[in-house]
């Protein structure tokens, strides 16, 4: 009987249960996204609301790591028309006192029909017996209340074609022959930031939806929004692409990630009191000698060479590191030992075992770049008594020196060669005829001039106080 209600089902045959309401989750859900938009992962998200990390990365990679809109911190409030879970818990305690209809409505302020409305259209009924449980019964009223829309690219199907075909279009030479690409598989939940991507017309959603209103500009029904079609690729259980075509997008992104994360993401080890705002106003005026600035330049097969540049000698020395042993044997282990030389151990290790060579009176502070491979920073500081401050992002500038250093050092060693193949040897004859060159700013003397009239005069300021 179709129009049956709900309540009508009672003292029927007790029945399994299908498991716990989801809508008993809903706190813990608003408060697991107000955690990842504070910059968590979705593991210790999950472990600060109480729930497994399982769990929370589900509820993460269902959502495309974007909150749904009923639960986001923009998210309305629900009318005052409709009955809130606070107050079907306070239904169901009252009606497990024994209280009556008209009792729980005056205390309640609400009218008597709403409450026996309530209990008659959300009581649970899977026992066997009317019982009205809090979560049970919003459960029922959110089922009533979706409206379910389906998305447009599922019922425009010519709009739906046009966008998959600008995603994962052919790339055609202009002979007119398609171009094979790699092969992506399809991994589940992202690409790594240097896996190759599909070939294909490289579009963006942007560029699709603003170039719609060009191609069909009197077909209303060809519109649609970027965050749509963005949705529809990161979203499970919209339907409407393939999440595969994600290997389509410039990043492989499958799941969005969280503006607060990206902003914090690698810089843990830059604290406030080792910015370089905090450097020794005697380094910026190069007045005195033994401030130093260090980069890495990078070649072939994830080769490196360190550099360490002097401010007011421009005294350049060069770090060896080589590549560790297990390099190039087998498939990469992610997150593994940085096998490729210059980890943060091996450039630790490296600087100290050059700069250490020499005086004291040299070795006063080091600037570099805020990357990864200065985690070792303090034990550094502790080996060398080196002072180390970092730039700020994206502000080569504030290293001008060594910036320009490794322009020159780029005539010895070009962009896309394996930089593995020099040895220290090689690398110690570079550093002689770089410092063996005249300098215009240092009065057409060399670096190795000036840096030995440094040391004389440091030496003759010992011997006078003594």
């Amino acid at each position: 009987m179709a129009g049956r209600r709900r309540s009508d089902w009672a003292l029927r045959a007790k029945s399994p249960s299908p498991g716990r309401p989801e809508v008993a989750w809903r706190e813990d859900r608003r408060r697991f996204w107000t955690l990842i938009a504070a910059g968590q992962s979705s593991w210790d998200a999950a472990i600060g609301v109480g729930v497994s990390e399982a769990v929370g990365s589900r509820w993460f990679r269902e959502a495309g790591g974007m909150p749904p809109s009923t639960l986001g911190r923009s998210s309305k409030p629900p009318s005052g028309r409709y009955l809130l879970f606070a107050e079907r818990e306070e239904i169901a305690l009252l009606r497990a006192q024994g209280c009556g209809v008209r009792e729980v409505a005056r205390r309640l302020r609400r009218a008597a029909s709403t409450v026996s409305r309530e209990l008659r259209r959300n009581a649970a009924t899977r026992s066997g017996n009317l019982e009205y449980r809090a979560t049970t019964a919003q459960w029922h009223a959110e089922r009533a209340a979706r409206r379910p829309k389906p998305a447009k690219l599922v019922t425009h199907p010519a709009l739906r074609a046009y966008v998959q075909d600008r995603l994962a279009g052919a790339v055609v030479s202009p002979g007119g022959a398609t171009v094979p690409g790699p092969a992506v598989p399809w991994k589940g939940r992202r690409h790594g930031p240097r896996q190759p991507r599909r070939w294909a017309r490289g579009w963006s959603p942007q560029q699709i939806s603003r170039r719609l209103r060009l191609d069909f500009p009197g077909d209303g029904a060809m519109r649609i929004s970027h965050e749509a079609i963005y949705q529809s690729l990161y979203v499970q259980g919209r339907g409407a692409l393939r999440r595969e075509l994600t290997a389509c997008l410039r990043t492989g992104r499958a799941l969005r990630v969280p503006r607060a994360r990206s902003r914090g993401r690698g810089k843990s080890h830059v604290a406030p009191e080792v910015l370089i705002s905090q450097r020794p106003a005697e380094a910026d005026d190069r007045a005195v000698p033994g401030h130093w600035e260090g980069d890495l330049i990078l070649g072939l097969g994830s080769s490196a060479i360190g550099t360490l540049v002097e401010r007011t000698t421009r005294f350049t020395m060069l770090l060896h590191l080589p590549r560790m042993p297990g390099h190039g044997e087998g498939t990469r282990v992610k997150n593994g030992p940085a096998l490729a030389g210059h980890g943060a151990e091996a450039v630790r290790d490296a600087i100290t075992r050059t700069i250490t060579t020499l005086p004291e009176a040299l070795r006063r502070s080091l600037t570099w770049d805020q990357g990864a491979e200065m985690t070792e920073h303090p034990r550094l500081r502790i080996d060398t008594g080196v002072q180390v401050y970092f730039c700020e992002p994206h502000s080569p500038w504030q290293r001008g020196t060594n910036e320009n250093t490794n322009g020159l050092l780029r005539q010895y060693f070009p962009k896309g060669t394996d930089l593995s193949a020099h040895g220290a040897d090689d690398l110690a004859a570079v550093a002689a005829a770089l410092n063996g060159r005249p300098r215009k700013t240092l009065g057409w003397r060399t670096p190795a001039e000036a840096l030995d009239e440094a040391l004389r005069s440091a030496q003759a300021g010992v011997a006078t106080t003594s």
